[in-house]
């Protein structure tokens, strides 16, 4: 799927797409991550979960990443992913642009001594490194604003450039044409962010206990607590609602430990990181979910501000377990939520208007399974992990370098 010109060419190439991928089966593909596995980090999340894609549709994954940032037994079960692919760790020897490309210099090594068919990812400094060695998909969630990566994506585009770019929303998508008017007809496929579909009862792992009252309802935040995520609306509607019991699932421990200095209502609760395969059991607990995002999101340590890009995962977790949603009403968010349908929708920093929504959906039960039931039914047609791992691959033709049908 090429990026779209309109809203309804989009849909109708992305369903095409979706019902008939024509990509070859048994494809060898390493996937290039710059980031560390394990990690508190959602791109490693995104890495696990496309590599268990990849290979539940019949292809052969390498996964090559830097090591991770504290250990776990076993990554895979620590992500939750179903499917077996390889993890081989690269190290980088310091955290510089020549350490960067030291690593890179030892994973495009690695390629070259046993080539895979195909080379996807989101490494920049790797990807260049192994333009060479096999046909490239490079997916990337945001315009490149640094010197000296951006120096680097230049030259991918520019001297080798991959098979397609993968983009995480329409409006990335556009921007990458308008960034990059040499692109000409290189294909640009938008594929948002995805989510697993639950488990069944059977398989499911048992519940967390919950602190607060039985019989309150829970109002459930899933995801980092950076700057821009709304945390102090979180927090705000606590206090509004002293009779609901308010969870926020995830945070980084310095992240966790600031919000909690600075207090907070009795019926507002931090949970702090979870592994990633035991958040789905925290769902079914939640009658309302949020997701307030503010006119300015930003990453880990406010490196970037992604607000016009971001395709959060855990919006499409909400929708893959059928919970009632308010979320922000962003341009960028309007690509998968629409207001009264599958979601409310509120001004990201209108109080009243949250406030509104939250008492809205607590004394309306009916209206929220609806929205709920709505929500999972597009996520079951659309946002699957699986079916993004189609749609990435959908016609692609990776018998020559750089080719395309």
């Amino acid at each position: 799927m090429t990026e779209p010109r309109t809203t309804r060419q989009d849909g109708r190439q992305a369903e095409e797409q979706r019902r008939s991928p024509v990509v070859r089966a048994g494809l060898r593909i390493a996937y290039l991550h710059p980031g560390s596995v394990p990690s508190l980090y959602a791109n490693s999340v995104h890495a696990m979960r496309m590599c268990d894609a990849f290979t539940e549709a019949g292809h052969d994954v390498t996964l090559y990443t830097a090591p991770g940032t504290y250990t776990v037994p076993d990554p895979h079960a620590y992500y939750g992913v179903r499917h077996r692919f390889t993890v081989t760790t690269v190290r980088s020897p310091d955290y510089s642009p020549a350490g960067y490309r030291d690593r890179a210099d030892r994973v495009r090594l690695l390629l070259t001594r046993d080539p895979p068919d195909l080379i996807y990812g989101h490494d920049l400094y790797a990807l260049t490194a192994a333009a060479e060695v096999a046909p490239l998909v490079y997916e990337t969630h945001r315009l490149r604003d640094d010197p000296n990566t951006l120096r680097i994506e230049e030259d991918l585009l520019r001297n080798t450039p991959p098979a397609r770019i993968v983009v995480i929303t329409r409006a990335l998508g556009q921007d990458y044409r308008l960034a990059y008017g040499h692109l000409g007809s290189l294909p640009i496929v938008v594929a948002p962010e995805a989510a697993e579909e639950p488990r069944t009862p059977a398989h499911r792992q048992d519940p967390p206990p919950l602190p607060g009252r039985p019989g309150a309802p829970s109002i459930g935040y899933v995801g980092h607590l950076y700057e821009g995520r709304g945390i102090h609306l979180v927090l705000a509607l606590a206090n509004r609602f002293p009779d609901c019991d308010f969870h926020l699932v995830g945070g980084a421990p310095e992240d966790l430990d600031r919000w909690r200095k600075r207090g907070g209502p009795p019926n507002a609760y931090f949970h702090g990181h979870r592994p990633p395969g035991a958040v789905e059991a925290y769902y079914p607990l939640f009658d309302v979910v949020l997701a307030p995002y503010q006119a300015k999101v930003y990453t880990a340590g406010s490196h970037c501000e992604t607000s016009r890009w971001a395709s959060p995962m855990k919006i499409f977790e909400y929708m893959a377990h059928g919970r009632a949603i308010i979320a922000s009403d962003l341009p960028v968010l309007r690509e998968v939520l629409q207001d009264g349908v599958n979601c409310l929708l509120r001004p990201p920093d209108d109080l009243e208007a949250w406030a509104e929504a939250v008492g809205r959906l607590v004394t309306d039960t009916t209206l929220g399974r609806s929205l709920g039931e709505k929500a999972r039914r597009q996520f079951l047609h659309s946002h699957t992990w699986s079916q993004r791992a189609h749609l990435v691959l959908a016609d692609l033709d990776t018998s020559g370098a750089g080719a395309e049908q």
